[in-house]
């Protein structure tokens, strides 16, 4: 039995989104999160966990050219949109597994756009809400 350790890099990331391949990303983050809390009824400890809703959040760190591709895609602003991303992580040519990841219904909260003196190009982080992420190992 063999053990492969290598971890994955940041040339080994894929992510499609609305279909097409992003080349111009330059970072994902993307979150899960559930709603818990504890139980309480007679006695000082908690009987259980409750659990509630599950929401998804996080964002994509584009370059301004995938912006206003975006832009276009949703007739000029990137808030009307509503798509699902691939995020496939590994290089199969390595001897990789791939995990891919599909986060199902994005819809962007905001756009900002900024630039300061010195930059070299502009770089866009927008935030997002979600309704899944479906692993696919």
């Amino acid at each position: 039995m063999s053990f492969n350790s290598r971890q994955y890099e940041w040339g080994d990331m894929t992510l499609v989104l609305g279909g097409r391949d992003v080349t111009g990303f330059r970072g994902i983050k993307y979150t899960e999160k559930g709603e818990k809390e504890p139980l309480f009824a007679k006695g000082r400890h908690a009987h259980s966990i409750q659990t509630g809703n599950i929401t998804v959040e996080g964002e994509i760190t584009v370059l301004q050219s995938e912006l206003i591709a975006l832009e276009k895609a949703g007739n000029g602003s990137v808030i009307g949109l509503n798509v699902d991303a691939v995020v496939a992580y590994g290089n199969p040519s390595l001897g990789d597994a791939m995990t891919t990841d599909r986060i199902v219904g994005i819809s962007f909260t905001e756009a900002a756009k900024e630039m300061k003196q010195g930059d070299k190009n502009m770089e866009i982080t927008i935030p997002f809400i979600a309704l899944a992420v479906v692993n696919q190992a």
